[in-house]
């Protein structure tokens, strides 16, 4: 008789042979790890019979909830044609309609789609083109890029270079290329009585800057559009891009739109550079992409760009860069099936009902004495704790009061995994109302656990 899967075995097993993510692995002397059986719409069920709702789409990616049958079936039907090719040389049905799709959505001008196979490594891509562009067009002096302080853009040494939160950064600091940082438009940080609107044209002032200063120098900006996700959902208002966009122009600089984590309606448009009303140079996408099925990423660019690199092989201007798994056929069609779902389903409109249904069942902790702000950009809402409101005082972060908020989330079956004192709510658009309010109920418990 074969012995159940449990928790804790299962967990035993794991911790002899993984090293996981973004994780301190003695924290598992003392906290269980949660081995996952499976998933099904909103929520997570582990070997014991508990189940989890996914408050924050398995950071960030599903889209449309786990195990969905559109999905699934897209990717069965796949799998008995075609698994795996090369890009070089060969292409497939499921690459050619993801880009026709993705080049008809996103903003006009945006015509040429390079896949790699996670949101890092388009971050990569995006810088790696920008400067080889430069190169090719003959201005090889053009190889600095400008980022925005708390931005985050991946942990590969490229991506990890061009972003500024100090606990992914500081120890690999050695090897990383020298950027420009801007400070941020952050509006937590805006002064008493002053519009969002406003601190972010305040905040433009050093941008336009360090662009006057090092146009002759510097390839492009990169930025998160609208909320820098992993620099504890910070967020800023739209006017800043429209800025940033004209500024680029004026200097001759390249703009990259890292929208791995915003993009695909989660911040409250198909895309967040639409609420600026802008199309930038680059556009890298992922995350969402796929629905949180698969590995996949792609960084879109204009005819310009592309024509820079097409040439005579022996000129040598041609992009040198590849993933093996550029394009995977199993990824594209998971990726053509989550927008389809986008097509089909009125997924923005919904978005909007829900995002107002996530603001209203929080609205109350704006009065919570340890909470500075609740802020709030699509579906995306971040609750700030400090240590006393009236004087602004921050929690230590040695104290690890977001551990305390992701402990007690999880004893009431929700995952929440706070990025230091902040904690919020990314959940999947399939989530409904009534189960938004049940975790905004979880959030408010978290909140009082991280601070007491």
């Amino acid at each position: 008789m074969n012995t159940p899967y449990r928790n804790a075995s299962i967990a035993a097993r794991d911790l002899a042979v993984v090293w996981h993510p973004c994780t301190q692995m003695k924290d598992h002397e003392r906290l269980p790890m949660i081995p996952i059986a499976r998933g099904q719409g909103v929520w997570l069920y582990d070997f014991d019979g508990q189940r989890y709702l996914d408050g924050i789409s398995s950071w960030w990616v599903n889209l449309f909830g786990h195990a969905n049958p559109r999905i699934n079936a897209a990717v069965r039907e796949q799998l008995e044609q075609l698994e795996q090719v090369m890009l070089a040389g060969f292409t497939h049905e499921p690459v050619l309609t993801l880009s026709e799709r993705l080049v008809h959505i996103l903003p006009a001008g945006l015509t040429r789609c390079f896949y790699a196979d996670n949101g890092s490594a388009a971050v990569e891509v995006a810088v790696k083109m920008s400067f080889h562009y430069w190169q090719n067009v003959g201005r090889p002096h053009k190889r600095r890029f400008i980022t925005l302080s708390n931005s985050y853009h991946g942990e590969t040494l490229g991506a990890l270079a061009v972003g500024d939160v100090e606990l992914y950064k500081k120890v690999y600091q050695p090897l990383l290329m020298d950027v420009i940082t801007v400070s941020s438009p952050d509006c937590f940080l805006r002064e008493p009585g002053c519009s969002w609107e406003e601190h972010s044209r305040r905040m433009f002032a050093a941008m336009e800057q360090a662009l006057a200063e090092h146009a002759d120098d510097v390839a492009a900006v990169i930025v998160e559009p609208l909320v820098q996700c992993a620099g504890s959902m910070r967020m800023y208002h739209p006017l800043y891009l429209s800025l940033l966009r004209e500024a680029c122009d004026r200097h001759g600089v390249h703009l990259i739109a890292d929208e791995i984590a915003v993009g695909f309606g989660r911040s409250g448009t198909m895309f967040a550079c639409e609420q600026a009303g802008i199309r930038p140079d680059f556009i890298c996408l992922s995350k969402g992409l796929t629905g949180g099925y698969l590995p996949l990423s792609v960084v879109v660019t204009t005819e310009t760009v592309y024509q820079a690199f097409y040439d005579d092989y022996t000129r040598l201007t041609a992009f040198l860069h590849s993933h093996s798994y550029t394009g995977n056929p199993l990824a594209c069609a998971a990726a053509l099936a989550t927008l389809a779902i986008f097509e089909q389903d009125r997924v923005i409109e919904r978005n909007r009902i829900l995002a107002r249904r996530m603001g209203a069942a929080t609205a109350e902790l704006a009065g919570h004495p340890h909470v500075a702000e609740v802020r709030q950009t699509g579906m995306i809402l971040a609750i700030e704790t400090v240590r006393d409101k009236a004087s602004g005082g921050i929690y230590d972060w040695r104290e690890r009061r977001g551990l305390r908020a992701y402990e007690y989330a999880l004893a009431q079956g929700a995952l929440l995994r706070p990025i230091g004192n902040v904690i919020y709510m990314m959940p999947p658009y399939v989530i409904e109302p009534e189960q938004i309010d049940w975790l905004a109920g979880v959030a408010r418990g978290a909140v009082d656990a991280a601070c007491a």
